[in-house]
């Protein structure tokens, strides 16, 4: 059981389930939402996670009209997206996980759109758009 909280805590959730693949985007929405060079996601069946405390605090915002990314609306932490056609998958984001997990198989996303402050040092594969 995989579990995680917003920061202040108001809202938290449990996966039921094993987290298979870390992408790390580095596109230009997924930096401005998180506020960093990138964010660190991974897909996870919708039916699988639930919500346990927080519900109430939950809103969206759609930078794209297919795209709900949602976050706690007292502290602002990003918690998951969500994307109207594909409605059994959600993008959990990892820094939300508070349960220690192991995941072998990462890559970084949109390597051509990364910010230019940011170099990647790491061996993991690249894609310069979405992954094939």
């Amino acid at each position: 059981m995989i579990k995680g909280s917003c920061l202040c805590g108001g809202v938290r959730y449990e996966y039921d389930g094993e987290l298979q693949e870390i992408s790390l985007c580095h596109c230009s929405q997924c930096r401005k939402a998180q506020g960093s060079a990138f964010v660190a996601v991974s897909p996870i069946e919708s039916a699988r996670f639930r919500l346990v405390a927080g519900a109430e605090l939950l809103k969206e915002y759609r930078a794209v009209p297919h795209k709900a990314r949602v976050f706690c609306s007292h502290c602002g932490s990003p918690l998951y997206s969500a994307r109207d056609d594909l409605p059994g998958i959600m993008r959990l984001r990892l820094g939300t996980v508070e349960t220690p997990f192991q995941c072998q198989k990462a890559y970084h996303a949109y390597t051509d759109s990364r910010a230019s402050w940011y170099e990647i040092t790491d061996t993991l594969p690249r894609y310069p758009a979405a992954r094939p």
